[in-house]
């Protein structure tokens, strides 16, 4: 617990003290998100907050990481799937600096998440397989944990699409000031709790990554709540879905129990099901998918009536209450 705190004000703490110094990047450069017809924010705000965030937690993650791999001699720390999250998140850190300043094309951003995913796979972060009763008892295995394990071909479409998915859906749901940041803070908890909680030789670890996430969130919101100095932006939204992404395929996707692939969704699930939404109406009334509109969950919201601030904690609610039920569904199917 000590650790989890440790890497969470760690975080928390550099998150804050850098966001002042990626607002004057930005300021300086001149990267700045302009209003359009779709953004619910009416003044130019500098872009690039997600810089600090990327800074509070891969520092957060190197040196509580770093510590626990010497205390336990190297037994439960660093490996070559975290170095792999690290490398990966990076890159698609640099991905997100790049369309910030350049606003790259949907196609490029597309197939720079997926080659981010390809690094996990490299390093051996992959959804190896799922555990499911049925499943298992068609296929003929009988492990005794009812696991299914893929190919590897399957398994490599399922880690590319869950990282895929997870990414652009932190991203779409980057629209009101302080939303994605507190979205991914009760998320990254929850994995956390639930990596703490687990009987992974990697939990711990897992644990502190998610934790760091949670503090990096937490710090920036000190800057990005309504009114919003600073938006994260892509490198922001991207880094942080990405992240939790590979955190999930580490964690709750090792579980051998049916409820693997349910917890995962649950605790994404605003971010997801929303996505889901979108598409489907951008599909039936015959949109482009990659085409911004205003057809997101926090915009009907505003457009019911709601602030930004009340739409804001009504997601924030769905949020928690999603990670809650993921939680207990998690204690009372214990493997």
């Amino acid at each position: 617990m000590i650790g989890l705190i440790a890497a969470f004000l760690l975080a928390m703490g550099v998150t804050w003290l850098t966001t002042p110094l990626a607002l004057k990047l930005a300021t300086r450069f001149n990267v700045m998100a302009v209003p359009r017809m779709r953004d619910v924010h009416r003044k130019t705000t500098p872009r690039l907050g997600g810089m600090a965030i990327y800074l509070g937690v891969i520092l957060a993650v190197v040196i509580t990481i770093s510590y626990r791999h010497v205390i336990t001699h190297g037994a439960n720390g660093w490996n070559q799937r975290f170095l792999g999250v690290l490398i990966a998140g990076t890159f698609i850190a640099i991905l997100g600096i790049i369309d910030d300043v350049k606003d790259l094309r949907a196609i490029w951003q597309a197939l720079g998440i997926l080659a981010c995913g390809g690094i996990l796979i490299a390093f051996g972060v992959r959804i190896e397989g799922i555990a499911h009763p049925l499943l298992a008892q068609q296929a003929g295995v009988n492990t005794g944990d009812n696991w299914f394990a893929l190919s590897m071909p399957i398994s490599i479409i399922s880690t590319l699409f869950w990282v895929f998915l997870v990414t652009k859906t932190v991203d779409a749901v980057d629209g009101l000031d302080g939303l994605a940041a507190g979205v991914c803070a009760i998320a990254a908890a929850t994995l956390a709790l639930l990596a703490a909680a687990s009987n992974q030789p990697e939990g711990p670890s897992i644990a502190l990554f998610a934790a760091a996430v949670t503090g990096a969130c937490i710090g920036f919101l000190r800057y990005n709540f309504n009114p919003a100095r600073i938006f994260m932006s892509t490198i922001g939204s991207q880094f942080l879905g990405f992240t939790l992404a590979a955190l999930s395929i580490m964690g709750t996707f090792k579980w051998a129990a049916a409820i693997s692939v349910a917890v995962p969704i649950l605790v994404l699930g605003v971010p997801i099901f929303d996505y889901f939404i979108v598409l489907t109406r951008r599909l039936l009334n015959r949109a482009p998918l990659t085409k911004a509109d205003r057809r997101h969950f926090h915009h009907r919201l505003m457009d019911r009536g709601l602030s930004q601030k009340q739409a804001v904690y009504v997601i924030y609610c769905c949020t928690g209450i999603l990670c809650i039920a993921a939680l207990f569904i998690y204690k009372y199917s214990r493997w």
